[in-house]
């Protein structure tokens, strides 16, 4: 038997073939006794499916995840329970807009995050006025909330007192205080903590 390739057989004509076989016969004239027939093996088709998850699935993948699962498993369960959809080509185009959107966004909002702390570095430091006790003590403390109503009387901004990392201010002097603006940008405010 000579085969040219791993899924190629021949064999005499006189064999049955199977559904789905490629039947090359090399025949040295034209009776059926001298041919030999050559069968190629198909290889067995993938059934799988490219989805992208419409919504988070437990053990399998998040939102929006670009996936290889089972024809059936799409068949019988992502698809009629509406969490994922087949990949299309203007499926994935729209996806690349939207992710270039979305990083576009994050650089956006990095940028004003960065804008904001040039701005409290220019500023220098900011005053703050308390009764004061014996010596340098002063009564009650400075809290993230004056520090955010400053910068409102002072810069008009906006600032959310949870980013703000304040040392304990129970003493009139010099501080400093951390403003998380962004992941990736920390501003350092001065306070001037002084008696009224």
């Amino acid at each position: 038997m000579a085969a040219s390739s791993p899924f190629c057989w021949s064999f005499p004509c006189s064999r049955q073939l199977k559904a789905g076989a490629v039947l090359r016969c090399k025949s040295p004239a034209s009776s059926d006794k001298g041919r030999v027939c050559t069968i190629l093996a198909q290889k067995k088709a993938k059934k799988t499916r490219k989805i992208i998850l419409k919504e988070d699935v437990k053990e399998l993948g998040r939102k929006g995840e670009l996936l290889e699962v089972k024809a059936g498993f799409y068949r019988n369960y992502l698809f009629p329970n509406g969490k994922a959809q087949i990949v299309t080509p203007l499926l994935l185009k729209e996806m690349k807009m939207e992710e270039e959107r979305i990083e576009a966004e994050k650089r956006r909002v990095k940028e004003e995050a960065q804008q904001l702390a040039n701005m409290f570095q220019t500023v220098g430091a900011f005053k703050v006025r308390r009764k004061a006790g014996k010596g340098k003590q002063i009564f009650g403390s400075v809290t993230s909330q004056d520090l955010v109503d400053i910068i409102k009387a002072q810069l008009n901004r906006d600032v959310d007192k949870r980013i703000i990392s304040l040392p304990e201010i129970r003493e009139t002097g010099e501080y400093f205080a951390e403003l998380k603006l962004h992941p990736e940008v920390t501003a350092q405010v001065r306070l001037n903590v002084y008696a009224n």
